[in-house]
């Protein structure tokens, strides 16, 4: 691996990708972006490369595409150059769970959660043998609450949450850091595929704030990053909660209060 990794982003054409691009081109370190719309990427590669002079490779990919999924993946298997991983690629289906298609959520699904690990699962051997490296993964603050009406997509985001903090515990003691990002409202195009107007919402963060912040978080090593969490004590005390009970999960009898009645 280069003493300044290069990066490999996904969804890297617009939004939190990009700006993850312009943030680490800043950096110094080489990229790799994927996405779908390659005009958009070149656009954002020749702007970037003159001013920052770092190398830009650009790979066209619908990630819920078997074969395109692929050569990302040999990429990642292949590439030595690449000591990070952004699995920011992400979709969401508009309308309440009787609504949406069962072939909108399947593609959905495939994106958010499938296409996600098997990146990861790409790349981790490879920094997992070199004892250095990271996984950045974008979740979202939908997978703590299933108070805000978005059952599968929140449902994607616990998984991005979960699978990231289990990769913080296998990978963390071989060298490599995990990060799981989890945004509140961001200014994205998302909305527009969701046939919601963002400029009709409140206390939607700007995705420049939302990236640099997830960056102070990323050079701290945070296990995981809230950057719309003003009082950290609330996710020290969900988790730590969390903690708490693992011990008390592993019994041979039932509790009592489930226990029949003679």
């Amino acid at each position: 691996m280069s003493e300044i990794p290069a990066v490999l982003i996904t969804g890297a054409s617009t939004g939190i990708g990009a700006t993850y691009a312009e943030r680490f081109a800043r950096r110094g370190h080489d990229l790799v972006l994927v996405a779908r719309d390659v005009a958009r990427m070149e656009a954002l590669s020749s702007r970037l490369r003159q001013e920052t002079g770092v190398k830009i490779d650009i790979i066209k990919a619908d990630l819920t595409q078997t074969s395109d999924l692929a050569q990302v993946e040999t990429r990642l298997r292949d590439d030595a150059r690449i000591g990070i991983l952004v699995n920011n690629a992400g979709m969401a289906v508009g309308g309440a769970f009787i609504e949406q298609s069962a072939d909108d959520l399947t593609r959905l699904m495939a994106l958010n959660t499938t296409a996600l690990v098997r990146l990861a699962n790409a790349i981790a051997p490879r920094l997992a043998q070199a004892g250095e490296g990271s996984i950045i993964n974008i979740g979202s603050v939908v997978g703590l609450a299933p108070e805000f009406n978005m059952t599968v997509y929140g449902a994607t985001k616990a998984f991005v949450l979960f699978l990231s903090q289990g990769l913080q515990q296998e990978l963390g003691p071989k060298g490599v850091y995990v990060q799981a990002v989890l945004p509140a409202a961001t200014r994205t195009e998302i909305w527009d595929h969701v046939g919601a107007d963002v400029n009709s919402m409140s206390n939607v963060m700007e995705v420049g704030d939302l990236v640099d912040a997830a960056l102070v978080g990323f050079d701290r090593r945070e296990p995981v990053t809230i950057p719309p969490l003003h009082d950290l004590g609330l996710w020290e005390a969900l988790d730590g909660a969390r903690k708490a009970m693992v011990p008390n999960l592993g019994n041979a009898v039932p509790a009592e209060r489930y226990r029949p009645v003679a």
